[in-house]
């Protein structure tokens, strides 16, 4: 009986931990660069773990979360345009309906930013994205981030 006992509970905690994990398949990371005296760029890295994708800025209404950037306002920057990124790959998905764009591997979005001080800027931020592989779909997530442009 006491082994039964001890087999089960061994058998719970190990079910407790699987479903306690935390998926985490996108790990951002973030640099800057000044260009001139009055002109840096940020880039925003996203490192994408293997059949899972992150989806692009362009992604239509009725789909997926797209993913999206919100700088802080500041009297030390300004921002030059809108957020670049590269080509995604763009496919039509079934639970959608419509065509979308994704990222795989990893992707770098870039910022450009009028600096209008001497000295080092802080750009800061929060970015919003979703990420799914073909089982599932996690949450949005929403993160702050800040860098510094030297």
């Amino acid at each position: 009986m006491k082994r039964i006992l001890f087999i089960t509970t061994v058998l719970l905690f190990n079910l407790l931990m699987v479903k306690g994990q935390i998926l985490k398949p996108v790990r951002w990371s973030y640099a800057a660069k000044r260009l001139s005296k009055t002109e840096g760029v940020v880039f925003i890295k996203a490192t994408i773990d293997e059949d899972w994708h992150l989806y692009s800025q362009t992604v239509p209404d009725g789909g997926p979360v797209k993913t999206s950037f919100s700088f802080s306002s500041s009297k030390t920057y300004t921002l030059i345009g809108a957020t670049q990124e590269p080509k995604p790959i763009t496919r039509f998905e079934k639970v959608f309906g419509i065509e979308v764009a994704y990222f795989e591997n990893s992707v770098i979005f870039q910022q450009k930013v009028k600096l209008n001080v001497n000295g080092p800027v802080t750009v800061k931020g929060e970015l919003n994205y979703m990420t799914c592989n073909d089982e599932k779909c996690l949450p949005p997530e929403t993160l702050p981030f800040s860098v510094t442009i030297k």
